[in-house]
């Protein structure tokens, strides 16, 4: 009994010393303009702009083709079949500024229940959201809503946060 128990232990050890070798795994880097993404997300923001926000946040203007340091600025546009952004950044590849622009994406809670609130009697028809960011201590963001009751249209602007203008 006491030569198996010996046997077992010499046998655990042998196993726990071949799954100690390290595997080598490749670098990650993960870059995202974290001042940018605070400035122009939201709670429930629609996909496709948090996706495409999120390329524009991760952007480096030294992949492009045209890239001299001696440029100041560089302005490189975004397209998705929803909207577009326009990003300004410099030689460094800092984003200095954007403008954006999507049309009928799905709408923020808070602007919802703010248009349904004003207008229960109307429904949405059309929208397009508007983001112009200048460094993250001004940022405006708009929605420019359509609203249909029979043959009455009427066009409404409102922020992120479910107030009209």
């Amino acid at each position: 009994m006491k030569n198996i128990i010996i046997g077992l232990f010499i046998l655990g050890l042998t196993t726990s010393i071949y799954a100690q070798v390290p595997i080598q795994l490749p670098e990650v880097v993960i870059v995202h303009n974290y001042k940018y993404l605070d400035a122009t997300g939201s709670r429930d923001l629609a996909i496709d702009v948090e996706k495409l926000e999120l390329k524009v946040s991760d952007f480096n203007v030294k992949d492009l083709d045209i890239y001299s340091e001696d440029n100041e600025y560089y302005e490189v546009f975004f397209i998705i079949p929803k909207g577009k952004i326009l990003a300004t950044y410099d030689h460094e590849s800092t984003l200095l500024r954007t403008a954006e622009r999507f049309k009928n994406i799905d709408l923020p809670e808070d602007v919802k229940q703010a248009v349904a609130e004003r207008f229960p009697q109307w429904k949405l028809s059309k929208n397009v959201y508007l983001v112009n960011y200048y460094e993250p201590d001004n940022i405006k963001k708009l929605y420019k809503i359509t609203l249909e009751n029979g043959d009455k249209h009427i066009r409404v602007k409102i922020d992120d946060h479910g107030d009209f203008m």
